[in-house]
């Protein structure tokens, strides 16, 4: 999985592009951002709540209409009477080491991976090194769901709940990060349901 971090620049036998990493701890992780941006938008493609015209215009027909479960359950920032909160909540996933089994690696929880673009006029090659996440690594989750009671009109909790679900069944058929029609970035999500009543 490659979720990058920045470009490093032109150094000899140095990365062109590194992952996200904490600044911590040195680990990298995946940004609760990034996560929920891909599930928000692998949705609205589903519900047909984006819609793609000429020129490569993309037009977001969903993200201020409620009849949109992705405009109830991620919210929006609009600035006027259509603002909606976000019902949830998607913190960093921060990376499991044991998942590891003490590998060796070329780089602390990553590898280095080199690829050749070839410019398909000039035939000529250019090398890159990107570092990634290899396969395996198991990341911690949590996402919170919050249920809100708008003017006497309780949420359908299982109807966030199975929006969820779709949306990381979604993911599993897609990618997270960059890369992923070269194969980086396939996930499985596994979870638990954890109740709290306050």
């Amino acid at each position: 999985m490659a979720i990058g971090g920045t470009d490093t620049g032109m150094e000899i036998g140095g990365l062109d592009k590194t992952v996200v990493r904490n600044p911590l701890t040195g680990l990298p992780y995946i940004p609760g951002s990034s996560l929920k941006g891909k599930l928000r938008s692998l949705l609205e493609l589903s519900e047909g709540a984006i819609m793609y015209k000429k020129m490569g215009k993309v037009e977001h027909i969903g993200s201020d209409d409620s009849k949109y479960i992705t405009a109830r359950l991620f919210g929006n920032s609009k600035g006027d009477e259509t603002q909606r909160p976000s019902r949830l909540i998607v913190r960093d996933c921060h990376l499991d080491v044991s998942s590891f089994n003490g590998k060796e690696l070329d780089l602390p929880y990553a590898e280095a991976k080199t690829e050749v673009v070839i410019d398909r006029i000039t035939a000529q090659a250019m090398p890159r090194t990107i570092e990634r996440v290899p396969a395996g690594a198991v990341f911690n989750m949590e996402m919170i769901l919050n249920l809100f009671d708008d003017n006497g009109k309780k949420d359908n909790e299982d109807e966030y709940k199975e929006a969820i679900k779709k949306a990381i069944k979604l993911l599993h058929n897609d990618y997270l990060g960059g890369n992923g029609s070269r194969g980086y970035g396939q996930v499985e999500i596994t979870y638990e349901n954890k109740e709290v009543e306050i």
